[in-house]
């Protein structure tokens, strides 16, 4: 991803030479330049504000400068960029929003400062690429500067290869929508403070229970208003009911909605790779019912309704992850993403490995699989991909 700053304080934009998003600039998988407003100035004292027309306080940058770095800027990289600019009148910055930068190529950041840039600026820049206000909140900075460094932190720790651990992503705070639940580590006892039981059980299937639990409690507690938007979207352990939404074993009673689920979503798959062979398009009521002996199957239902699955088999250690599935228009809803996260929760002891595939033409997967920590190869006959991950701490 690359990143363009345009700031008449260049400096301030330092940190993200460090940690992480140093380390992603020099591995290749960011690309950050940080560009003086001022060089834009053509007068004696570079300057790169005026007073604004109608009165009042303060200044305003004026267009001329910001023009001549916007254009100046779209000459060195290749596609048409977002302009992406910070203010408290724009959308707020959100998880959901940190992943749609994350999906962009190329992104310019313009760091307004005083009272903000000349609103032609905008309209100008709106004609040859796209343009975008973000906030960070309900509040006022100096400038944007501070912003832009909390927005690429954001994004681009969400791109594949930037974290060390990538498991941490899919398990952190407001990434389906809740917060994250309690962390631990040793000792067991400190200042007779003890860990929780669960925790050290080695029960893979109740620590999963227990920490969506503690996500729910810690949401309702402390963010209440996140709630209502994650009722529907986040899976519970077996058993835990939240918000009408249920996931749980699947039966032979679910396999008539299993199989219509299935023939629906891998239709769409076999558009996408131009094949009819999959094996998920010729399921029957007989072939899936069989499946319930061979695979610990879930479905998540809400309000009655089924409206996701996936399921998962152990073979020797490895955990084989299949028909992630959820109902055509809930997509996009981060339940995808949910089911990924509880099926590897719920894998054997035993498992020390997670693997699944996807069509090489199923790009939303392709996506999925890596923001998740999967690495994968295709395989030989070109149109299959397939994807392993090493189970934390084994």
């Amino acid at each position: 991803m690359r990143c363009d700053i345009i700031s008449i304080f260049p400096e301030y934009l330092e940190p993200l030479k460090l940690s992480l998003p140093g380390q992603a600039q020099r591995k290749g998988l960011l690309d950050v330049a940080v560009h003086d407003l001022r060089d834009f100035a053509h007068d004696r004292h570079r300057t790169v504000d005026d007073t604004p027309y109608g009165g009042g306080a303060g200044m305003v940058m004026k267009p001329q400068p910001w023009w001549e770095a916007l254009e100046h800027v779209r000459t060195l990289g290749d596609g048409t960029p977002t302009l992406i600019v910070p203010g408290p009148g724009g959308e707020v910055l959100t998880q959901r929003l940190a992943r749609e930068l994350a999906d962009e190529d190329w992104l310019i950041f313009a760091c307004g400062r005083y009272e903000g840039i000349d609103e032609r600026v905008f309209e100008a820049a709106a004609d040859v690429m796209p343009v975008r206000v973000i906030s960070l909140g309900d509040y006022v900075l100096n400038g944007g500067e501070v912003a832009v460094l909390a927005m690429i932190e954001a994004a681009a720790r969400l791109l594949p290869g930037f974290m060390g651990n990538a498991e941490s992503l899919v398990e952190e705070s407001h990434e389906d929508g809740l917060l994250e639940y309690p962390v631990y580590t040793k000792p067991a006892t400190w200042q007779g403070r003890e860990v929780p039981p669960v925790l050290l059980s080695g029960d893979h299937g109740k620590v999963a229970a227990w920490r969506h639990q503690q996500r729910l409690e810690r949401t309702a507690a402390r963010r209440p208003d996140l709630l209502h938007a994650s009722s529907a979207l986040t899976p519970g352990g077996v058993d835990d009911r939240w918000g009408g939404a249920l996931i749980a074993k699947a039966t032979p009673a679910d396999v008539g909605d299993l199989l219509t689920c299935t023939h629906a979503c891998w239709l769409r798959e076999g558009i996408l790779n131009d094949t009819l062979t999959i094996p998920a398009q010729h399921e029957t009521v007989e072939s899936l019912t069989a499946s319930l002996h061979e695979w610990d199957t879930y479905v998540l239902r809400h309000d009655g309704r089924f409206i996701g699955s996936v399921r998962g088999k152990l073979v020797d250690d490895t955990w084989h992850i299949g028909r992630l599935m959820v109902v055509p228009d809930l997509h996009g809803r981060g339940l995808g993403r949910a089911l990924l996260e509880f099926i590897q929760e719920v894998a054997p002891s035993d498992a020390t490995r997670f693997e699944l595939f996807t069509g090489t033409g199923s790009e939303h997967n392709l996506k999925l699989y890596k923001k998740a920590g999967f690495r994968g190869v295709v395989q030989p006959n070109g149109t299959t991909v397939v994807f392993t991950k090493r189970r934390r701490g084994r």
